[in-house]
């Protein structure tokens, strides 16, 4: 089994930072990525921003140029900093992970979700 566990939730003012961070343990072989999700009421989950194994990186239009993800693919972790948060940044945030375990094929985890509130 595999197990993602997010940690760095909080309430900030708007305009502040805060860090999220995700630990993938478990029954790894590989990861193919780890990525950021934020649900928000009454709106599909949305993908904040991936990073591959390789280091790669993406993100989506509404967190380009304020929001940072990093990891160690050898410590299988990921980190989102998030700088200059407004109230739209509300929201549960997600860690999400596609892993292959040992002989099995690649399957997608989710973790339980931090909540990230911003208040104006």
């Amino acid at each position: 089994q595999v197990q993602l566990v997010e940690s760095g939730g909080g309430t900030v003012q708007a305009g502040e930072s805060l860090r999220l961070s995700c630990a993938a343990s478990g029954s790894i072989f590989e990861i193919d990525y780890m990525a950021w999700y934020r649900q928000t009421p009454g709106k599909q989950r949305e993908l904040l921003a991936s990073r591959r194994s390789s280091g790669a990186t993406s993100y989506a239009a509404s967190v380009r140029g304020r929001f940072i993800i990093s990891g160690d693919s050898a410590e299988n972790t990921v980190t989102l900093q998030m700088n200059n948060l407004g109230p739209e940044d509300s929201g549960v945030y997600y860690c999400n992970a596609r892993v292959r375990p040992p002989n099995k094929s690649f399957e997608v985890y989710w973790g339980r979700g931090t909540q990230v509130t911003v208040s104006s």
